[in-house]
């Protein structure tokens, strides 16, 4: 598990732009069993995904003319049983962090999955958000 003093800052990121912090199994299947539309993102301490990750999600929630019902958001090797319990909703989709989830009541409508974040932009990231939002929100 990742030291908090590295952690901290890496959550408030997206919690100071209205996510909500999924901690526990319970916390998940509350959140991504719910109908509408929830975002999830399963945050990461990777700099060069997780860098352009963050930013990409927090950039299309901001100027999305449609957006997600719910923002949540879990960290991989931190919070960790919530990750796991997390992921069993992301299939068949492999476990990748950091990786962006959009669900449309309780399934996966749409997927970025790390290999699709790196080397790309915030902007770019954000740009295939808001598309996706546009067509599921």
């Amino acid at each position: 598990m990742y030291p908090t003093e590295i952690v901290a800052p890496m959550k408030a990121e997206l919690t100071g732009e209205g996510f909500k912090e999924l901690l526990t199994p319970e916390e998940v299947d509350q959140a991504l069993k719910q109908s509408g539309t929830t975002l999830l993102m399963i945050n990461s301490v990777c700099g060069c995904s997780a860098g352009t990750a963050r930013p990409g999600v927090i950039l299309a929630v901001q100027n999305a003319s449609k957006k997600p019902d719910q923002l949540t958001t879990s960290f991989a090797g931190y919070d960790t049983d919530a990750v796991k319990q997390a992921r069993t909703y992301l299939m068949p989709y492999p476990p990748s962090s950091p990786s962006i989830a959009l669900l449309k009541d309780g399934q996966v409508v749409h997927m970025i999955e790390r290999h699709m974040i790196e080397g790309r932009s915030a902007q770019a990231i954000a740009a295939n958000l808001m598309q996706a939002f546009e067509q599921y929100c």
